[in-house]
């Protein structure tokens, strides 16, 4: 198996796993769930897993990153979640950003030939991510440690586990 393949499946399994999980919650109470009061709550746990991807995107083509209005205040890094669903936007249209930044990261990984991964990143991000190798391993643990603390959630509000 390619590296390519590799990273393809990584993140194919990494969405499908979360995007199995979201789909556990239902009403706005659940979205903002906190198992703790410093806890992540789902709704925020998406919105930054896709903040992230559109991060991604931004290192290996800028024109193609986008984030909406409001995102990096709600979802960036450093951001805090907030336990009043009213103060996020719906949860179908973070999971719509959420699945269309995943698209486009893996349409960037369909263009990279064997060698990109290699490839130096620039920038503020080379420090913790150096080659485009490095920006796809992070993609995959980013996704899976929130995804993780979302699944807390989910089991707080007694829904069943994904994977047992």
């Amino acid at each position: 198996m390619s590296m390519k393949e590799q990273f393809k499946a990584a993140l194919q399994f990494s969405r499908n796993y979360s995007s199995g999980l979201f789909k556990n919650f239902e009403s706005a109470d659940e979205w903002v769930y906190q198992a703790n009061p410093a806890a992540n709550h789902a709704l925020w746990c998406m919105g930054h897993i896709a903040y992230a991807d559109n991060f991604w995107v931004s290192l290996f083509d800028s024109e193609k990153a986008h984030s909406p209005e409001g995102y990096k205040e709600l979802f960036g890094a450093g951001s805090e979640p907030q336990g009043d669903a009213s103060k996020y936007p719906a949860p179908e249209k973070v999971f719509e950003y959420f699945n269309e930044r995943r698209d486009m990261l893996l349409a960037l990984l369909d263009s990279f030939s064997e060698e990109d991964f290699a490839k130096a990143t620039t920038g503020d991000a080379a420090e913790n991510f150096p080659t485009y190798g490095d920006v796809l391993n992070a993609s995959v643990w980013h996704e899976t440690l929130h995804a993780g603390q979302a699944s807390i959630a989910s089991r707080g509000l007694n829904k069943p586990p994904l994977l047992r």
